[in-house]
Order: structure tokens, then C-alpha cells, then sequence
């Protein structure tokens, strides 16, 4: 009997060396051996808040898009749906505030773009109504400010300016605006807008290639002046020098199963924080040195369950909290970091 256990001892040891060597340098029939052993530790850097919004009656429609206001803590909600305020404005602490529609017909993203003098939203119209394919901004209680586009006119034009379904925009604090123009409509293009609304550069071409897009979804800028454009129907994300629109590379192996729907830095400029809409993902990825694209690396994953569809996302410029507006789940939620990740906000 102990000669029998020493034998399946041996065996089992053989085994498990077997495999081993398999998963480090054997063919690729053996290195997806159906083992369910994970072969990478990633790092957890955020957990979610159970307590952000006080009150989720309020998300009364898909909720498509959300906005920070760091410096006066306050977030943005838009929705879709019949006879419901499109707009909602909460505290960071969960508590809402007010709702308003006016001139909003069907948003599909926003930014918040407020300074000591004033508080501002801008949101991305894709509506087919008289206020669609437009950019407008808006002060913090719904006033309308400004319009760019034709209001209820989709078209390609620069002069005047036209959209057809405009997906997201960013503001840079010298006023500079970024849209990405072709959430499936007639444009797949990036344009860079002076602060008095005057086209600076674009890229406006569909296709695979460099500085073409198919369905460019969402833009941000990282603090080395990079603009990184998720280019969600080419599975990849292009980056472009922002003063210039030099095309400086892209990353596409991270996204091979789906494309990006929504890119953000966190305030330390360490991270990208990627959303995958049908894979009901959320991606860390390590952010390249000055100088360098290089390729993605995924730091850490947040899977959501089955058809929460991440569509847009926004980090808090302050507390680096992410919130993370679901189509699907018809919420937003709040995921805050932890406290060894991202200590020094505001500093």
C-alpha cells in the first residue's frame, strides 16, 4: 500500500510539472489545457460604491452618458426616454440636486467644462428632432449657451459646421474643444475647435488606416498633450499629437474580442480607463512615458455582469472616483479607488 501511494505521488507530481511546462513553452493545444488556473494576478484598484446615488428612482431611462464637475462636486446624468428629464444633476456624495430637458433631444455624451467663473455642460445631441446633431453647452441649471452644428440638420459641412450624430466631446481648460463626429452616421471624424469655435485641425476620413476611423466614440486628452480617440468599430485606440494632429500611433491588441466605447486618465495620468460596451467590461491600462506609444497593457479589469453595457464614463478630477453610466442597467454606479492606489489627488 505505501509503494502504491509513493506511485501516485510520482504520478501526480510528473503531472503537474507536465503542465507547467506546457503552459510556459508548449504548443498552444496544451497551454489552453482545461485547468481553471489563473496565470495572472492583476491588481484591484477600485471598489464599487454601494451608497452613490442616495436614490436610484431617479434613472427613469437608459442612461447613456455621464459628466464631473470636480470643482464644484457636482455630477451630470443624461438619460433617454419619453416624457422624462433627460438631465440630472447629482452631488458626488449621491444626493440629487434637479433635472432639466430643456432643448435636449436624444444626448449621447457630455462633458463638464465649469472654472471658478463659471459652471458649464456640454452635451452631444444625436436626436432626429430640431435641437439633434448638434454640440451645446449649457450652464449648470439647463440655460442654453451655446450651439454648434445645424440644430435638427445632420450633414458633413465645415463652413457652416455640420454633425451627424456628434458621439462625444472633450474641453481643455484653454476653451480648446475635441468632438468625435460619427456615432454611426455620415462622419467618422476628429475636429479640433478653438475656443472661439474656429476649426484648428481634423481628421475626417472612414476607413482602417492611420488618422481614419470607423465609429470614433469617444476622445480625451492625457497631460503630455496626447488626444487618444477610442476608434470603437476598428477595435483600437489612435492618438494624436494636440497641437499639431500629428498621428503618433495606436493600440489595438487589448481590444481584439471589442472595441473601446469609452477612454479616461485618472488624475495622476498613470492610467487609461477603457470601457467595452457589449463585453460588460471596464480595463485599466498602464499609460506610455512621454515620447512613446508602445503597445496596451491591462493592469486590472472590472467585468460587469451580462448586458450592463458600459457605454460612457468619466473620472473625477479630484477623488479619481470613476462613475460609469450603463445602457443596459439603466444607472450610473460609482467606483471609488483604494486607499494603496492614487493617494494624492488635488495635490
Amino acid at each position: 500500500m505505501a509503494r502504491f501511494w509513493v506511485c501516485a505521488a510520482g504520478a501526480g507530481f510528473f503531472l503537474a510539472c507536465l503542465i507547467f511546462h506546457a503552459r510556459l513553452c508548449g504548443p498552444e493545444v496544451l497551454k489552453n489545457f482545461a485547468f481553471p488556473i489563473s496565470w495572472r494576478t492583476e491588481k484591484l484598484l477600485y471598489r464599487l460604491d454601494l451608497g452613490w446615488p442616495k436614490y436610484s428612482e431617479y434613472f427613469t431611462g437608459a442612461t447613456f452618458c455621464v459628466a464631473v464637475d470636480s470643482l464644484n462636486g457636482l455630477v451630470y446624468v443624461a438619460q433617454r426616454g419619453d416624457n422624462i428629464p433627460k438631465v440630472l444633476v447629482f452631488t458626488e456624495d449621491g444626493y440629487f440636486l434637479r433635472a432639466w430637458n430643456h432643448t435636449v433631444d436624444t444626448p449621447h455624451g457630455m462633458f463638464a467644462a465649469s472654472s471658478p467663473y463659471e459652471q458649464s455642460l456640454w452635451i452631444t445631441d444625436v436626436g432626429s428632432g430640431s435641437y439633434g446633431h448638434t454640440v451645446k453647452k449649457y450652464n449648470s441649471f439647463g440655460d442654453l449657451v451655446q450651439v454648434l452644428g445645424t440644430p435638427g440638420k445632420k450633414g458633413t459641412g465645415l463652413n457652416p459646421l455640420q454633425f451627424d450624430n456628434p458621439a462625444e466631446l472633450y474641453v481643455e481648460d484653454t476653451g480648446d474643444i475635441y468632438i468625435v463626429d460619427g456615432d454611426g452616421g455620415l462622419n467618422n471624424r476628429l475636429i479640433k475647435l478653438s475656443q472661439d469655435f474656429l476649426i484648428l485641425w481634423l481628421h475626417g476620413e472612414n476607413g482602417t488606416g492611420p488618422a481614419k476611423f470607423n465609429i470614433p466614440h469617444s476622445v480625451t486628452l492625457d497631460s503630455t498633450g496626447r488626444v487618444w480617440v477610442a476608434d470603437r468599430g476598428n477595435k483600437r485606440i489612435q492618438v494624436f499629437d494636440k497641437d499639431t494632429g500629428e498621428w503618433l500611433g495606436a493600440w489595438s491588441s487589448c481590444f481584439t474580442e471589442e472595441g473601446p466605447s469609452s477612454v479616461r486618465f485618472t488624475p495622476d495620468g498613470k492610467y487609461l480607463i477603457v470601457a467595452q460596451l457589449k463585453l460588460s467590461r471596464l480595463s485599466v491600462v498602464a499609460a506610455p512615458p512621454v515620447g512613446s506609444i508602445g503597445d496596451c497593457s491591462v493592469i486590472s479589469t472590472i467585468q460587469l455582469p451580462d448586458e450592463v453595457l458600459p457605454h460612457l464614463l468619466e473620472v473625477d478630477g479630484k477623488t479619481g472616483a470613476l462613475y460609469v453610466a450603463e445602457i443596459g442597467a439603466k444607472q450610473v454606479q460609482k467606483y471609488v479607488p483604494l486607499n494603496n492606489y492614487l493617494p494624492a489627488f488635488g495635490v
